[in-house]
C-alpha cells in the first residue's frame, strides 16, 4: 500500500506543476509553444508506467487463494 500512496502524491504534484506551468502560459508570463506537447506526452508516459508498477504490485501483493480442488467433498 505504501507505494501506491507515493505514486498517488508523485502523480498529483506533477499534475499541479504541470497546470501550474500551464496557466503560466496561458498569461503569456511563460512561452509555452512546444512545452505544453512536450508536459502531456511526459505525463502520460509518468501515467502509464505508473499504472504498470501498480499492477505489479498489485499482482505481488494477493494472498494465496484456498485451491478448491483439494479440499474433500462433503458426504
Amino acid at each position: 500500500m505504501k507505494v501506491k500512496k507515493i505514486i498517488a502524491y508523485t502523480l498529483s504534484i506533477l499534475v499541479l506543476l504541470f497546470s501550474v506551468i500551464a496557466i503560466l502560459g496561458i498569461w503569456e508570463i511563460v512561452d509555452i509553444e512546444y512545452l505544453i506537447a512536450r508536459m502531456f506526452k511526459s505525463l502520460m508516459v509518468i501515467l502509464a508506467a505508473a499504472a504498470v508498477i501498480v499492477l505489479i504490485f498489485s499482482i505481488l501483493d494477493r494472498p494465496e487463494r484456498v485451491d478448491r480442488r483439494d479440499e474433500e467433498p462433503l458426504s
